[in-house]
């Protein structure tokens, strides 16, 4: 009796995680169909992070404030890797990211991103020597057949601002792929709340400060409509999905957080027909397929 009673309490914990992760992953997703609505208000990338940063600053402040007070205080050179790991993985990625967002449809902008996992693999066997089995490179290739389809079929419809803003998010891939390489070693010192929350804080004075120095302070009157956008995007898709891997990953592990994850470019896919609409074509579905499938191939492995 206690055997199936620990055996249902912890299905019951895993599905739970479960739906937490996927939760996470739409909400995180989500980001790319927020900016296209606030993009219609004729603002520009730089203006669209700073009000993203503003307004979810004061939470990662807050759980900063709480992990400085209660854990052991930051030798020097974590203080500097951390600052460097905000600046590259939550500063430079999300800004090119937006960038990018002004030229590519959201569906498109989440398969780029989602080739992260496949680039940290490719940069561990350039630069750390790892070995990359048949299988991983199956995945590999898989994954970017799917993603070089979509890209081609929107680049006949977008023209030529189709590969800028393909360059810009696959930049803003690559550059999280080193943040999460380089992360892996500090986030076991430091731990991944204090680490995100931290970083993030980084990130939000950069973003605010490049606002000022580029744009005249005036910018910050804006419509109503773009504050509220800007306070769900803040919100919704940064603050709550940062912190819902985070309880993901403590319940059911980061390998099946990871594999939940793939419901990310499903999602806006079917959100940006719905909300913005944009077209879903066949093309467009079997690119996702095998985007889906590529990296389930390497999570399975990695796993």
């Amino acid at each position: 009796m206690s055997t199936t009673t620990d055996h249902t309490s912890a299905r019951q914990t895993f599905l739970i995680g479960l739906a937490i992760a996927i939760f996470g992953a739409i909400l995180f997703s989500a980001k790319a169909i927020v900016a296209k609505l606030i993009y219609r208000y004729h603002i520009d990338a730089v203006t669209l992070i700073a009000f993203r940063m503003l307004f979810s600053l004061p939470f990662f402040a807050a759980v900063a404030l709480w992990k400085a007070r209660t854990e052991a205080a930051l030798t020097n050179a974590e203080r500097i890797r951390i600052v460097v790991l905000g600046l590259l993985g939550y500063y430079l990625s999300s800004f090119l990211d937006f960038l990018g967002l002004q030229y590519i449809s959201a569906g498109l902008e989440r398969l780029i991103l989602f080739l992260t996992p496949s680039f940290v693999l490719l940069i561990s066997v350039a630069f750390l020597k790892k070995k990359i089995t048949l299988q991983e490179w199956l995945a590999l290739g898989t994954a970017y057949l799917g993603t070089v389809l979509v890209f081609l079929h929107d680049a006949r419809a977008g023209g030529a601002n189709v590969a800028l803003g393909g360059a810009f998010v696959l930049g803003s891939a690559l550059s999280y792929a080193l943040y999460l390489l380089l992360s892996g070693e500090l986030v076991k010192r430091v731990g991944a709340m204090r680490l995100v929350a931290y970083a993030m804080c980084v990130s939000s004075v950069a973003c605010i400060v490049q606002f000022f120095l580029l744009r005249p302070p005036a910018l910050l009157v804006q419509p109503v409509e773009v504050y509220g956008l800007s306070l769900v995007n803040a919100v919704f898709c940064t603050v709550f999905p940062v912190f819902l891997t985070m309880v993901a990953v403590s319940r059911i592990g980061p390998a099946t957080t990871s594999q939940a994850g793939m419901i990310g470019p499903v999602s806006t896919l079917f959100m940006g027909a719905l909300i913005l609409g944009e077209p879903i074509t066949g093309i467009q579905l079997s690119g996702t397929a095998l985007v889906l499938a590529g990296i389930y191939l390497l999570s399975r492995k990695r796993a």
